[in-house]
């Protein structure tokens, strides 16, 4: 089999009993010699996500990886913008606030998504963070919008890269400190 993907256009060629998929077009070959291509700009590249179709804002990973790199927000707060089919940052925390400024963001009837920065020290006093992922969803909140973010969850989280920890929260027990400082060790 020969395969290639230069200016756009894969090519398969050769004797292969084989399943292949290209740009959502299902092929089955059998032993015999075929010659064919396809051209994959008929098949334009999505950035939303496959199973709810929401895209990522460029302003979501950005902030996540100044947050990462410069320490520059304590948290970030994500929300799902339906109408634009997008995640976009809704808040984002400064290096003086604390976990209850953290929690406060969040709604108390709405899902969302959130990064946060866990600053502790270890038994030997030695000093330590972690970056902290929290999908954030309450019992209270509509059965649509518990939906659209459970969907939308492993999609968003894989581009953030450098989570070390995930929590998923549906009431603030769930998130509390204590269960952060545990998670963080």
């Amino acid at each position: 089999m020969n395969f290639r993907c230069g200016s756009r256009v894969a090519e398969i060629k050769g004797p292969l009993t084989s399943h292949l998929i290209i740009g959502g077009i299902f092929f089955l070959y059998i032993l015999s010699p075929i010659s064919f291509s396809v051209d994959l700009d008929r098949y334009p590249r999505k950035m939303a996500n496959a199973a709810s179709g929401m895209a990522v804002h460029d302003d979501c990973k950005l902030k996540f990886l100044e947050l990462k790199a410069k320490r520059t927000y304590r948290f970030i707060v994500y929300k799902i913008e339906e109408k634009q089919k997008q995640v976009i940052v809704e808040k984002l925390g400064e290096p003086t606030e604390n976990y209850e400024d953290f929690t406060n963001s969040l709604p108390a009837d709405e899902c969302r998504y959130a990064v946060y920065d866990f600053e502790f020290l270890t038994p030997e006093g030695v000093p330590k963070s972690r970056i902290f992922f929290i999908a954030w969803s309450p019992d209270t909140s509509r059965v649509r919008n518990k939906m659209i973010y459970a969907s939308s969850k492993d999609r968003f989280k894989r581009e953030l890269d450098g989570i070390q920890v995930e929590l998923q929260a549906t009431d603030p027990t769930e998130m509390g400190l204590d269960v952060i400082k545990s998670r963080a060790s």
